[in-house]
């Protein structure tokens, strides 16, 4: 199977961990784009859920499938979130925020009873830290807070996101500093220090968050795996 093919597959094989009547999260990401895809084909064969998106791109994406959308402030309980993710450690730590919705997607992923990413098997890493970790801030003092961290050697390099030669700019207003790690040996310790640079809004580490992941493989294998 092709990388999309997989992607589809998984994201295909998720719907089943929707129920009827349920207010599910929904993450971003290439793989749960074909996760709401097939949740559209669902509700217009009956299924009745509602949805809190993590992300504008999402939240259009969602409408456009049919799928209903609620406010996170307003919805008693979330059983549930689907979600991507960049890189997936044996104990189910994460790296995300690739697509640049890190803070939201991690309020709703604290908000939910349970979180389940999906991914393709390219995702899972023996230890984080290959794919840059990122690191929302806000644009004011940015610089300092890119200095901050170099200087404190907390990795190899740190980059100002950037798109169409501009700052990156996310849904909340704020930039993303993207820090390059060969690898990650303590993530509980990094996103604890991370916190505490006056500036840092969230990080990209998913720490003790999600319960199971579903991952495709080439053969069209789905595996799936149980961190808690």
């Amino acid at each position: 199977m092709t990388s999309e093919e997989i992607k589809k597959n998984v994201g295909v094989y998720a719907v089943n961990f929707v129920k009827h009547g349920m207010t599910i999260g929904l993450g971003s990401g290439t793989t749960v784009y074909w996760f709401i895809k097939e949740l559209g084909k669902r509700i217009k064969q009956g299924l009745s859920i509602k949805t809190v998106p993590t992300s504008i791109a999402i939240d259009r994406l969602a409408k456009d499938a049919g799928i209903a959308i609620s406010d996170l402030n307003e919805i008693e309980s979330l059983p549930l979130t689907i979600d991507g993710a960049d890189e997936i450690d044996p104990n189910g730590q994460l790296i995300k925020g690739g697509g640049g919705a890190l803070l939201q997607e991690k309020i709703v992923a604290a908000a939910s009873d349970e979180l389940i990413i999906i991914a393709d098997n390219s995702k899972l890493v023996q230890q984080l830290g290959k794919f840059p970790l990122p690191v929302e801030v806000v644009p004011f003092g940015h610089k300092q807070v890119q200095q901050k961290i170099v200087s404190s050697g907390l990795c190899r390099t740190v980059n100002l996101r950037q798109k169409n030669n501009q700052p990156f700019v996310t849904d909340h207003q704020h930039y993303i500093l993207d820090c390059a790690f060969e690898k990650i040996n303590d993530a509980f310790a990094l996103n604890s220090v991370l916190h505490l640079i006056p500036g840092v809004v969230e990080t990209g580490l998913f720490i003790d968050m999600a319960s199971r992941a579903i991952i495709g493989h080439e053969d069209g294998r789905i595996e799936l795996i149980k961190f808690k």
